[in-house]
């Protein structure tokens, strides 16, 4: 039996007020379910709206973007219809965030110990003392030492800052970690200890992750779902499997071809291996095109793809029951009535 999904997103749509007056639509009919202990992937090139999902999940937007259409469940609230006093108590309670950056979230001018502690005290879920020792716990469990429980941000390394990031968003035991890029400007060392330290913690709590990130290799190691977006839209979802070794979308289909396959380093020849490229760049928010927004850089092109824009249509079903859908008018097929995203 499927288990019922701890986030549902329907139909998201956000828009951002320019300057100049002008609306900029950077996510439209966005779509997927994240089930309980579940990692869910958002990939996609730079501004495609992966970062504006997780922002607008969190109800964390600026000033000058608005939400104009769809839900996001988690459990049975609608997180979208709550104001602010409510959903404040949702947030590192109950859904947290690892920033990306974690030099620019954590506050320069307080220990560590202490901005581990706040959303705890915030929260009113144990007094200091108690949550003294919490913050004890959670620094052991993301690797920094207690000894340096009282340092300030500069004092850390951009990884022993993530790290205390991690722990910050965990102190109250959420049930769904958003993790946006979380290790920019990272060597590739430390990287990898930072993705360890979200599976092992991951294995140790149960929560379920939700990963922004461009590294389609990270997604196929850590991930169960992918969901691909382009031009604020979701290209195509399903299980990792499935995405990786039957992608539907063109889009899809390049970025794939893009990313270097190490299995195939012994057998290269030494001027090494051919990779694909996109021409062109994302369209602009405040300019999309009237149909399908890969369009203009889609080698498989037709008319209609320039007169409507193609439905998420279900493409294959997988042993486990997981869907798999993508939107793009080569695959015709029908719409379904089921779930709309890849790990229902």
């Amino acid at each position: 039996m499927t288990a019922s999904p701890l986030l549902s997103v329907r139909h998201l749509t956000t828009e951002f007020r320019l300057d100049d007056g002008q609306v900029a639509r950077a996510l439209e009919d966005v779509s997927f379910d994240v089930l309980p202990s579940q990692t869910v992937g958002l990939v996609g090139e730079s501004g495609c709206g992966k970062t504006t999902t997780v922002l607008s999940v969190m109800r964390l937007l600026p000033g000058n973007a608005q939400i104009t259409g769809g839900t996001v469940l988690f459990r049975d609230t609608d997180l979208l219809t709550l104001g602010e006093p409510e959903m404040r108590r949702h947030r590192w309670k109950d859904i947290a965030i690892v920033f990306q950056g974690a030099m620019n979230a954590l506050n320069p001018v307080m220990k560590i110990a202490d901005q581990v502690r706040e959303p705890i005290l915030q929260h009113d879920l144990m007094d200091r003392f108690a949550a003294d020792r919490r913050v004890d716990e959670l620094l052991e469990l993301v690797g920094i030492p207690r000894a340096r429980r009282n340092q300030y941000p500069h004092q850390f390394s951009g990884g022993m800052r993530q790290r205390a990031m991690i722990a910050m968003a965990l102190a109250c035991s959420p049930d769904l970690l958003f993790a946006d890029e979380p290790t920019t400007a990272l060597d590739v060392m430390i990287q990898a200890q930072v993705f360890e330290l979200f599976k092992r913690i991951q294995a140790e709590l149960g929560l379920a992750i939700v990963l922004v990130t461009h590294d389609l290799g990270i997604v196929a190691e850590m991930c169960d779902v992918v969901v691909v977006m382009y031009g604020g839209m979701v290209a195509e979802v399903g299980p990792v499997d499935a995405v990786y070794n039957e992608p539907q979308h063109p889009y899809t289909q390049r970025l794939l071809a893009a990313f270097p396959d190490p299995s195939l380093a012994a057998d290269l020849p030494a001027g090494g291996q051919d990779l694909a490229t996109i021409p062109g760049t994302p369209p602009r928010l405040n300019a999309l095109p009237p149909g399908c927004r890969f369009e203009p850089r889609c080698d498989r092109r037709m008319d209609r793809c320039r007169e409507a824009s193609p439905a998420l249509v279900d493409v294959a079903v997988t042993g486990s029951g997981s869907t798999h859908r993508a939107a793009c008018h080569l695959l015709g097929g029908r719409e379904t009535g089921g779930p709309e995203a890849g790990g229902a």
